[in-house]
């Protein structure tokens, strides 16, 4: 539970620290309406939300979105709480914790926009005949406790029958934007990467693609688009414009090909040549990772407890209709 009450002691620290007032947001009417997304990473694991910025699908709903990373979920989800942004994209575990402080503004699951575990296991050597019981006893770099990363390795590897806390010399001590760097620089040999890091350690010969945990893990909303339940009860409009053009920018991913997802993403990761980030996209479209509607059913968030359950993160029982509202997204769907 060291990883619910760390999110949980940011939130509160964030609470005390801002007043919570008015959204920026002015009201459904409006003709335009500016909204701050605050996003837990940079990762090509989020195609859709950088093809419908890039597309001009939140411009055709009359929305101007300001995008802020925020690197890490307790961080992404103490801006959102203290009004710092409008709408989070993070994992739906950090609604949970929030939930289970006794929020009297909850956080609310509105639009999933991946449904599978986005990393790779990357080993510093290739292993052509890979299988998971190979980590036994190695040095591995774990993410941060508690967030759906190791939540979801965790479980993994159990069911592969490794004990990760037991089996293998696991390190959970590198703040999240600097695990790529440590796994390169340490002597660890094995971690979780997302895309496109993950293919450009490949390409430079510092580590090899072995494994997909979300291939590995099944269907889990993994990330999800949330926003206090004050600001879509006084923004419906609006909340039902941004669903929208994520839903076109989801069915825009699904029908193309990876090499066309990559040249509409590339802006976002000027780093990155065009070629890799396509092979990036085409692993996530391979373990169907993306999302194609933006509904989070009952049988994924069940499967999103039972993985928090396992790892002995889970603070509290909290049923679907609690903490996710699907009207939005059917509705949608449905137009």
């Amino acid at each position: 539970m060291k990883g619910a009450r760390k999110l949980l002691s940011f939130v509160s620290v964030a609470i005390l620290l801002f007043i919570l007032g008015a959204c920026s947001n002015s009201s459904n009417d409006s003709d335009t309406a500016s909204i701050d997304v605050a996003e837990v990473t940079r990762s090509v694991f989020y195609a859709p939300q950088y093809v419908a910025l890039e597309n001009g699908y939140f411009e055709e709903e009359g929305l101007e979105v300001n995008l802020t990373t925020t690197w890490g979920g307790d961080k992404t989800m103490t801006t959102l709480v203290s009004d710092g942004a409008d709408i989070a994209l993070v994992g739906s575990e950090t609604s949970i914790y929030v939930h289970s402080q006794g929020a009297n503004d909850p956080v609310i699951n509105f639009a999933q926009l991946t449904q599978k575990d986005g990393t790779f296991l990357v080993g510093k050597e290739p292993n052509e005949n890979f299988s998971w019981d190979k980590l036994k006893g190695s040095k591995f770099l774990g993410q941060r406790k508690g967030g759906m990363p190791q939540m979801v390795g965790e479980y993994v590897l159990k069911q592969n029958g490794i004990d990760p806390h037991q089996d293998l010399e696991l390190s959970q001590n590198v703040d999240f934007a600097n695990i790529p760097s440590a796994f390169q620089t340490g002597d660890y040999e094995y971690v979780q990467l997302f895309e496109p890091t993950a293919s450009v350690f490949e390409k430079e010969g510092s580590g090899h693609v072995l494994a997909s945990f979300g291939e590995a893990s099944g269907k889990v909303p993994y990330t999800v688009f949330m926003a206090k339940q004050s600001f879509l009860e006084e923004n419906e409009g609006v909340a039902k414009k941004f669903t929208r053009a994520i839903y076109k920018a989801q069915q825009w991913v699904d029908s193309h090909s990876g090499e066309e997802v990559a040249e509409v993403i590339q802006p976002y990761f000027e780093d990155t040549d065009v070629e890799m980030l396509a092979d990036s996209v085409n692993r996530y479209k391979d373990s169907e990772a993306f999302a194609t509607n933006p509904v989070l059913d009952e049988e994924e968030w069940n499967n999103l407890k039972s993985i928090m359950d396992e790892a002995g993160e889970l603070p509290e029982d909290v049923p679907h209709d609690t903490l996710v509202n699907t009207q939005i997204a059917e509705n949608i769907i449905n137009e």
